[in-house]
């Protein structure tokens, strides 16, 4: 069967053999596989820490969380009550509606909207619909909000492209004056050897992830800005549900930013892009 809806999660599979799952609970995605045209064995795209918590007591560490409506810690007065990166990840959210099955892909509706529970920390009116469409090679997903991507990538050797001469926040400077000092990216290709989190305006919405054998494009609809993260051995030792040395096993954090319809796709590359 093209979808099936399990106990506390959904299972999307192509006949071409790719395949995504996502859980209820924060409609967050767990696992997607994909072949490319060169190599059609489906492949595990997204890194899901081996300590993840699946129960939903907590976020997921890894996959595709979805962040909404605040990005890290809150600091607008409406989103005092609310956790880091919101609440709609925290959530369980519904299964709506098949979209489309066809030999082109299969593609469901999940939705969140208001209940007793989130009323008690955001008080606004709200409607989340959440399209995710599984093809051959390619995940889209479309929502009013911020996509937290856990690409499965070597962090020493992977590289985002093209992102020289946009302009960055680097969240991770010493000082808060040099938090909000805004830089201009000089590198050809932006790595994650040490601990990144930069935070991209205006960015051209259209990206290369790419290490030695392979990549990813990541291609967005209306959605301007782009964070880079990987907590590397300084943080990410901190992390409870960080497995032991995951930064390096590895991933880089690809997340468009928030807007009102935003739209990504992510696809799989057959070649990578080196600068030296």
């Amino acid at each position: 069967m093209p979808v099936e809806i399990l106990d506390r999660r959904v299972v999307l599979s192509h006949p071409k053999g790719a395949s995504l799952e996502l859980l209820l609970f924060g409609a967050t995605i767990t696992s997607w596989k994909a072949g490319s045209q060169r190599n059609p064995e489906p492949t595990e795209r997204l890194f899901l820490s081996s300590r993840a918590v699946l129960d939903g007591s907590k976020p997921v560490r890894g996959g595709i969380p979805i962040v909404f409506p605040c990005f890290g810690p809150p600091i607008h007065p409406e989103h005092s009550r609310l956790p880091q990166h919101g609440f709609a990840r925290n959530e369980p959210w519904k299964f709506d509606s098949v979209v489309m099955d066809n030999d082109a892909g299969v593609s469901v509706r999940l939705t969140l909207e208001p209940t007793p529970s989130i009323a008690a920390k955001y008080d606004r009116p709200f409607h989340l619909a959440y399209v995710l469409t599984l093809a051959e090679h390619q995940l889209s997903t479309d929502l009013h909000a911020l996509f937290h991507n856990y690409i499965l990538s070597p962090a020493d050797q992977v590289l985002i492209f093209p992102l020289q001469n946009v302009r960055y926040y680097d969240k991770t400077a010493a000082t808060e004056e040099d938090r909000t000092l805004a830089k201009v990216e000089s590198r050809l290709g932006v790595d994650v050897r040490k601990f990144t989190d930069s935070i991209y305006e205006d960015a051209p919405q259209k990206y290369d992830v790419t290490w030695p054998g392979g990549g990813l494009e990541l291609r967005t609809n209306a959605l301007k800005d782009v964070v880079i993260w990987n907590p590397q051995r300084d943080v990410g030792s901190r992390m409870a549900d960080m497995e032991h040395a995951g930064w390096e096993r590895g991933f880089a954090n690809v997340e468009p930013g928030e807007t009102w319809i935003g739209q990504q796709v992510l696809s799989v590359i057959e070649n990578e892009e080196r600068f030296t």
